[in-house]
Formats: structure tokens, C-alpha cells, sequence
């Protein structure tokens, strides 16, 4: 599965370098971050909808959309998936209470 993500990541930051005519993710750095964040709220509410249709396929499709979208937010940011899932490493056994607990301090 982490192949994917770094297959992802690279394939990310090339289309930083493309034309937005011919690259659907070109065009999304086009549009800035207000584009991207448009795109993931409108996959997050597919999401939500998918969620509450009880239809595990379509749920995987639009998780599998929200995920992506969040990727190439990650990289316009310059970042990437490892950022994440080190910060989720590093949360790993940790009691979820306490993780949001310390947040606020």
C-alpha cells in the first residue's frame, strides 16, 4: 500500500510541471488552493453521501476520490503522504482522548 501512496506522491509532483490544459491535477494547481479546497468538500460530502447509501463499493470509489484530492492538496502545500503517515506513526498507541487532549494545551 505505501508503494501506492509514493507512487502517488511522485506522480504529483510531476503534474506540478504540465500543462493544465492536458492534466486534470495540472489544472487543479491551476485553480490555487481555493480550487483544491472546493474539490476535496465536494468529495467529502460524495463521501458522506456514499456512507449513508449503505453501498460499500461506491463508498470505497468516492473514499478512494476524497483520498487522492487530499494527496494533491498535500503536494501543492509541499508536502506529501509520508508527512502523514509519519504523524499517524507517531499517534500509533497513543489513547485518542489524550492525543486530542494535548492538542489544546
Amino acid at each position: 500500500m505505501n508503494n501506492t501512496l509514493k507512487q502517488l506522491d511522485t506522480v504529483l509532483q510531476q503534474r506540478k510541471r504540465e500543462d493544465p490544459e492536458y492534466s486534470y491535477v495540472a489544472s487543479l494547481y491551476d485553480e490555487g488552493l481555493d480550487g483544491i479546497l472546493k474539490k476535496i468538500g465536494e468529495e467529502a460530502t460524495e463521501t458522506i453521501i456514499a456512507a449513508k447509501s449503505d453501498d460499500k463499493q461506491k463508498l470505497i470509489y468516492e473514499m478512494a476520490d476524497l483520498w487522492f484530492h487530499s494527496l494533491v492538496l498535500l503536494a501543492q502545500q509541499g508536502l506529501n503522504s509520508n508527512d502523514v503517515l509519519k504523524e499517524l506513526e507517531r499517534r500509533f498507541g497513543l489513547s485518542g482522548l489524550d492525543e486530542k487532549a494535548n492538542r489544546n494545551k
